[in-house]
């Protein structure tokens, strides 16, 4: 699973491992070591009707409804996304996205990652 953060937004792109963890289990989640200490981020099914974000020590948990887990594991739906409010009177845009696979060349490992639908209009 791959995280963006850019501003009020929080971008989590999952492969096809982490989509059948997250069907399997109701959860998945990244982390990162940074010197002794350990960052998390988490996606978890949860009774919610829509998503929502949490910030804990070292762990930030994106809430996802189980129905649109189920609904995702299943489809080729690209993804999810919602503006959540905050005390603040601002929003949080959270975007969570199928990852495919980079039309350029790249050396990251991409073999879990979905087929880029933009591949085909390519070779035409």
């Amino acid at each position: 699973m791959k995280l963006r953060i850019k501003n009020n937004s929080i971008r989590y792109r999952l492969d096809k491992n982490d989509i059948q963890e997250l069907g399997a289990k109701g959860y998945v989640e990244g982390r990162t070591e940074i010197g002794p200490d350990l960052f998390v981020y988490s996606l978890q099914g949860s009774d919610e009707l829509q998503l929502n974000c949490k910030l804990g020590t070292n762990k930030i948990t994106i809430y996802m409804p189980t129905a649109q887990i189920k609904e995702w594991v299943t489809s080729e739906r690209v993804g999810y996304e919602h503006h959540m409010d905050l005390q603040s009177g601002n929003k949080l845009h959270l975007l969570l996205e199928k990852d495919f696979k980079c039309l350029d060349d790249t050396v990251e490992d991409q073999s879990n990652n979905y087929d880029n639908p933009l591949t085909q209009k390519k070779d035409q």
